[in-house]
């Protein structure tokens, strides 16, 4: 029982994770990317991240670019487990019930930098390439309510009929990426860049599951107060490992840490066509707690939130390549493919080894000068990972995807364009059955919705 709870303790602590996509490295670092995420090869100012070699071939002077990002999103876990009917919240005595998180990320900022002067570019990038919000589950997680269920069922001999209890769980994440870097143009059509980037990764993760209650003959009591009444039956020896939970748990972990990786990059043209390619190396981050959890337990997964703790979280590495088509001056056709190497990276007990496969995007968009001014462009992404029944849980995951963007850049002058962008990510179902209980069913989903503005001064 007291690894029931135990688990229960670390099923919401670790439940956030998939704020930062664990996996899933943000690629949105600019409105530019949201109108159309299709800008592997394409020659602009958000090329500091996108295509740094492609930066060079902007006019020279100095370039300044600032993004506004509001990102909502939500979680969405349907689980099925024969232990929900002894809630007491649940509808009708249900064995499903619907546990939904909701991620807000209010101001996710980045800041494009670069100085162009003859063959060179000197170029900066101010972003947050992971995390960027904070997840709330106001009932917390089929996981941890199953383990109290769990622990009512199996105190039916003690005249246990069910149980209530209150679940929480919050997670803040961002993960805050400076890049500095150069391009130079090798020919009048090839360039080559070369960049360094330090990550500081800062992340709270607030938990508790209190008043928990049991169901008996004489209605709901207290936790506590039933263990002392089954101690008093003379069955203290099976309930004494709970006594130390019968006031919940309410865990807090502070996390922060910080990494580097270099970036590389290659740009060329050929007539009306523009290839490009870039390499994000693996970014190594060990992220140390700063925890109300002080004992080691006899579960390793609670390991990873005990004070003074450093937990493996590195940021995979990433190939990205892509190729910008100019049928006429006006329009750009441009595509893409993003690699990320999820399974060569070091996640907290090897979990990258579970997976099947790296995650894989595949990328199509346009633009379109209307007027000498006016710019529209669209764009969309195909996002499939590598997830597994073993890998995947209402702790940790992400499905299958895609995404839509659209958006304008408007130049109020020679030196001053604005820009707005939609993007909207559509997730699929995963459906997961566990391998020991074909009852317990878990299907996972989620939604996603960005807006952006930004300024571009070209100076």
């Amino acid at each position: 029982m007291k690894k029931f709870f135990a688990l229960a303790a670390v099923c919401m602590m670790t439940s956030v994770e998939m704020i930062a996509g664990g996996i899933l490295t943000n690629t949105n670092q600019s409105v530019d990317f949201l109108r159309n995420p299709a800008r592997d090869a394409a020659i602009g100012l958000d090329g500091v991240y996108s295509n740094p070699a492609g930066v060079v071939f902007m006019p020279e002077g100095f370039h300044l670019g600032i993004n506004w990002q509001y990102a909502h999103q939500t979680r969405t876990i349907t689980s099925t487990n024969p232990a929900f009917q002894m809630g007491r919240k649940n509808n009708a005595n249900s064995p499903t019930k619907i546990f939904e998180g909701v991620a807000n990320a209010p101001i996710i900022p980045s800041i494009q930098i670069a100085y162009n002067m003859e063959h060179w570019s000197l170029q900066a990038n101010l972003s947050v390439p992971g995390g960027g919000g904070a997840c709330e589950f106001d009932d917390g997680l089929g996981s941890f309510e199953s383990v109290v269920g769990n622990i009512a069922t199996m105190l039916k001999p003690f005249g246990a009929q069910g149980y209530d209890m209150d679940g929480y769980m919050k997670g803040r994440q961002y993960y805050y990426g400076v890049t500095i870097g150069a391009a130079c143009k090798v020919t009048p059509n090839l360039s080559l860049y070369g960049g360094l980037r330090m990550l500081y990764g800062d992340a709270t993760y607030k938990a508790k599951i209190s008043n928990i209650q049991v169901k008996t003959a004489q209605g709901y009591v207290d936790f506590g107060s039933y263990l002392q009444n089954v101690t008093a039956m003379g069955y203290g020896t099976q309930v004494a490992p709970l006594q130390k939970y019968a006031e919940g748990v309410n865990l807090l972990c502070n996390q922060d840490g910080v990494g580097f990786a270099p970036i590389v990059g290659i740009d060329y043209k050929l007539k009306n066509f523009n290839f490009a390619a870039k390499y994000e190396f693996r970014t190594q981050l060990r992220m140390k707690n700063e925890s109300t959890l002080n004992d080691a337990s006899e579960i390793p997964a609670v390991n990873k939130f005990r004070d003074g703790e450093k937990v493996n979280e590195d940021m995979p590495a990433l190939l990205t390549v892509g190729v910008q088509y100019s049928p006429i001056d006006v329009v750009r056709i441009n595509a893409g493919w993003h690699h990320f190497f999820d399974r060569d990276a070091s996640w907290y007990n090897n979990s990258q080894e579970l997976l099947s496969h790296n995650t894989n995007e595949f990328l199509l968009g346009a633009e379109w000068d209307t007027t000498e001014n006016l710019t529209f462009s669209a764009g969309g992404q195909l996002t499939r990972y590598g997830m597994t029944d073993e890998y995947i849980s209402d702790m940790s995951y992400v499905v299958n995807s895609y995404s839509i963007g659209f958006g304008f850049s408007y130049k109020l002058s020679q030196k001053v364009s604005v820009k707005a962008a939609y993007f909207q990510t559509y997730y699929g179902d995963y459906d997961r059955t566990s391998a020991t209980n074909p009852q317990v069913k878990d299907s996972f989903t989620r939604t996603n919705r960005v807006f952006g503005v930004g300024c571009q001064l070209d100076l």
